[in-house]
């Protein structure tokens, strides 16, 4: 069964990466700080498929991760390419990302979420190593990268490659995805879970109000202090999250658009940023500013409204990548007569279908892969 619970967090958060990203609200990132969400939720699901399907999850993650990318990059690079962009052989990072690739003058701006697509793909590639680790030593594992991440905001490591620097960044909140497929959030009493959360809270938010950054409390500009903070809130979102959220589907239109949000989430995530890039001067010319709420809702509703039409012109990628039948609107119902045979991989762990999470037992969870998406 689906964890319902875990498709909301991740609606959730993918509608509060657009609306921080039109509005530039930095509160909302303390109060969800959604990309930590996501990767924690990606890494319980890298978990669950590394289980049941061993290091062959690996590249059923990436073949779910890439097709949408290069839709991205076939309509992109060629109009950048036209306006300015030299043609090097940085541009095949395109097509593979453990690199920023390369983009001009507004493609840089567009396509700006490209930076959470290689992280995740490092992520991912280092989970057969670290879920190891994890279970050999669970602790000192979760510790490392809020240890590493320590030592360079300290001084201690100066200059660290940007990868290294968000694997301390976010690496953490992955493992903690490790800890919640393990079941060894849910299995901490209240006793201990509730402490060390408030712990982490209060550290982290001392660090932010002693460490402001260029845009004020944005944790996007603090990062130990959003590390710390977004730990105490994965702790808790996830340490006690319910086996399932049966309320969520209540409402039929609420629950359409979980279910629309989580199967379409990397096309959301792609494309979002670049609808928020053209509107901007549009906008201006009405004059709209940032201070102008009503301007706000109209660009937050253009933007929803465009990404929503693009993501019905070629969100069926993931439906593909998935190994789905390709839906135009996810979420509706299947003909009875007409029974679709499930894939192989299509069992507990695949993206933006979560399992019930870390009450069913691990030999069931097998072989579907992960999710991506969030900022």
């Amino acid at each position: 069964m689906r964890n319902r619970y875990l498709d909301l967090l991740r609606a959730l958060a993918i509608v509060r990466v657009v609306v921080y990203h039109v509005t530039g609200w930095g509160s909302l990132t303390l109060v969800f700080p959604a990309m930590s969400v996501m990767f924690a939720l990606a890494g319980s699901l890298m978990a669950a498929s590394l289980v049941g399907s061993g290091p062959a999850a690996v590249g059923r993650r990436l073949r779910r991760l890439l097709p949408s990318l290069w839709v991205v990059a076939v309509i992109f690079v060629p109009a950048m390419l036209l306006t300015g962009l030299p043609l090097t052989p940085g541009v095949l990072l395109w097509l593979f990302p453990v690199a920023d690739p390369p983009a001009n003058y507004w493609g840089a701006l567009a396509l700006s979420p490209i930076w959470y697509l290689r992280d995740y793909l490092w992520f991912v590639l280092a989970s057969p190593v670290a879920l190891w680790l994890f279970r050999r030593f669970p602790l000192p594992t979760l510790l490392a990268p809020y240890c590493l991440l320590l030592v360079m905001e300290l001084g201690i490591y100066q200059n660290p490659p940007v990868v290294l620097r968000h694997f301390g960044l976010y690496f953490g909140a992955w493992l903690l995805g490790f800890a919640h497929q393990s079941g060894m959030l849910r299995r901490l009493s209240a006793w201990i879970l509730v402490p060390t959360a408030l712990a982490l809270a209060a550290v982290g938010g001392a660090w932010i109000l002693t460490h402001q950054g260029p845009r004020g409390y944005d944790l996007n500009d603090i990062p130990l202090g959003n590390a710390l903070w977004s730990a105490a809130f994965i702790l808790v979102a996830l340490g006690r999250a319910p086996a399932t959220a049966a309320w969520v589907d209540r409402n039929a239109l609420v629950g359409r658009a979980i279910t629309v949000l989580n199967r379409r989430a990397l096309t959301v995530y792609l494309w979002h940023m670049a609808f928020v890039v053209a509107l901007t001067p549009l906008v201006d010319v009405v004059g709209w500013s940032h201070q102008d709420l009503l301007g706000l809702a109209v660009r937050v509703v253009l933007v929803f409204l465009l990404v929503g039409l693009v993501t019905a012109l070629v969100g069926w990628v993931e439906d593909l990548a998935a190994r789905r039948r390709p839906e135009l609107l996810p979420g509706g119902r299947r003909p009875a007569s007409r029974p679709v045979p499930r894939h192989p991989e299509s069992r507990a762990g695949e993206d933006h279908e979560p399992s019930v999470g870390p009450a069913a037992p691990v030999p069931r969870q097998r072989g579907r892969d992960g999710d991506v998406i969030a900022r």
